[in-house]
């Protein structure tokens, strides 16, 4: 694939909701700066049924080839391949995208061998709102960052960790607090919450300064997550009731629009917030 003077190549590592998305948007709205987009997923099919509606797009023959063919490469597949991708950005010299931000979690010496190689890592801030804040006031050092996380008991009847701890979602029936943990908690208990969490972990400077609840609510007609910050520079509070995304009701919409925003951003010159 020829590299267009003034535009960079994209790789995109998991064609799923968010990754198909962001395929489609680069062939769209961001053809004057990308000259060629490779994706890749664990299932061929799955890569190919995505190429087959975008003229401008490649199939990889693995993570690595995508890497390498790439300026910019996208993991948009699952925790599991985060760590991965972001090693290969680092030992080909290319910038990274991570979608699956748990998957970093206990990465700290590698994310500072990427800053020390000039290697840019880009984390959107998925389904939340205020890292930017957040990203600020540690600055001055944060005390403390609490995450509430409100969901329906429907939406949380395949949690096997609630169903070990015996909780019976179906007779709850006042909001009820089924889990108040760490962030490396959360991540064993409720994988699929993994990325807020970890945000805020690496947004906050450290792991230990968040703690995670998980609210199981009768009421809740979305995914509502709720955070509150502690520190010298004041107290901070901000709450995203999400609609799922109209792809994948697993995916909120606004998970989806931060990964394009990022996306858009890295080509700009132009940066609003921190």
């Amino acid at each position: 694939m020829p590299h267009e003077h003034g535009k960079k190549r994209i790789a995109i590592i998991g064609c799923g909701v968010i990754g198909s998305a962001l395929a489609g948007f680069a062939s769209r709205e961001l053809k004057d700066k990308v000259s060629g987009i490779i994706l890749w997923d664990i299932s061929p099919s799955v890569a190919a049924e995505v190429v087959s509606l975008i003229p401008q797009a490649e199939t990889a023959v693995d993570m690595a080839d995508a890497v390498k063919r790439s300026d910019l490469a996208i993991e948009a597949a699952h925790p599991a391949a985060a760590r991965e991708a972001l090693e290969l950005a680092i030992r080909m010299g290319k910038d990274v995208m991570v979608m699956s931000v748990g998957g970093l979690l206990g990465s700290g010496e590698l994310l500072k061998r990427a800053d020390k190689e000039g290697v840019r890592v880009l984390l959107p801030s998925g389904a939340i709102a205020g890292i930017d804040a957040i990203k600020a006031a540690a600055m001055a050092g944060i005390e403390n960052v609490t995450l509430t996380t409100i969901k329906s008991p429907e939406s949380l009847k395949s949690s096997t960790y609630l169903a070990l701890k015996g909780v019976d979602l179906a007779s709850i029936n006042v909001d009820t607090v089924v889990f108040d943990g760490t962030v490396e908690e959360a991540v064993k208990a409720f994988p699929k919450n993994i990325n807020v969490s970890a945000a805020l972990a690496i947004a906050a400077g450290d792991t230990r300064l968040v703690r995670v609840k998980i609210m199981a609510s009768p009421g809740a007609a979305a995914n509502i997550h709720e955070i509150e910050v502690k520190g010298p520079a004041g107290r901070m509070t901000t709450r995203c009731e999400n609609v799922p995304s109209p792809g994948n009701p697993g995916t909120s919409h606004l998970a989806v629009l931060a990964a394009e925003r990022t996306l858009k951003d890295y080509f700009s010159g132009v940066r609003i917030g921190t």
